[in-house]
């Protein structure tokens, strides 16, 4: 990395689960770089979802290595969720044409509920604890009530750690590696249960601009349960038994009127 900036550039690790992405400073001039990110983040740059991409380099060996300009700030808090600028922006994103023209020319194909049941149940080992296979059986039950309506671009990971609010007050959501063709009810759902008092519900939808209906309930509500699933799955296979017994309480309250 310091090959490409030069001498008077100080490169360090900035974490995350690919190892491929690093911070860079000069000075007070500060940079992040990320090795072979998508094409898809200069569309993301060019609709201010993400910092703005500032350049990108191809090495010899065949890598790309792209700049981001590097914004003081911080994640959003877990209370912040239920700002109207969270809902407005996942509102952008939705609707974003660009963004899908994008995804699709990269090759991405749609995420189904049925493609997402398949991934589920192929996990599963014999003798799933009760509230597994419970959450399996509706899954399953409920496969082809649920229906996906206009498919979007989702993130697919709205924690609440992926929101960027900088010192000058700008908001943005990054880190798109899982980012998807989709029901926008996978991202709705997902912020809504983990972050937003059902009471409260309303006013996000309104910030949102759509009507919540029962229909669209039943898809968040499939979909936040696949993902739950999928997660105790991945924390048993990570022999995360702390995080895997939280998530299953988690399934359990999903589950109390199913």
């Amino acid at each position: 990395m310091e090959n490409i900036l030069g001498e008077d550039w100080i490169v360090t690790p900035a974490g995350g689960a690919t190892g491929e992405a690093y911070f860079a400073q000069s000075g007070n001039q500060k940079l992040f770089l990320k090795r072979n990110s998508s094409p898809f983040l200069a569309v993301l740059s060019a609709e201010g979802i993400v910092p703005k991409l500032l350049w990108t380099k191809r090495l010899e060996n065949g890598d790309v290595i792209t700049a981001q300009r590097w914004l003081q700030g911080r994640e959003l808090k877990a209370v912040e969720m239920r700002e109207k600028s969270v809902a407005e922006l996942l509102r952008k994103i939705h609707r974003s044409s660009e963004l899908l023209h994008m995804l699709k020319r990269l090759g991405k194909e749609p995420l189904t509920v049925k493609s997402i049941y398949q991934e589920v149940y192929g996990q599963r080992q014999n003798q799933e604890l009760p509230i597994v296979e419970k959450a399996l059986d509706y899954l399953a039950r409920e496969l082809f009530e649920v229906e996906e309506h206009e498919m979007v671009v989702c993130h697919c990971d709205v924690n609440h750690n992926n929101w960027l609010l900088t010192d000058y007050g700008d908001l943005y959501l990054i880190d798109w590696d899982g980012a998807m063709i989709a029901d926008p009810a996978i991202d709705i759902g997902l912020l809504l249960y983990w972050y937003i008092p059902k009471e409260k519900w309303q006013i996000w939808f309104e910030n949102y601009g759509m009507m919540f209906t029962d229909e669209l309930g039943k898809r968040m509500h499939w979909y936040v349960v696949a993902h739950t699933v999928q997660t105790i799955f991945w924390c048993r296979e990570k022999q995360r038994e702390d995080e895997q017994y939280s998530w299953l309480k988690y399934l359990e309250t999903l589950m109390e009127n199913e």
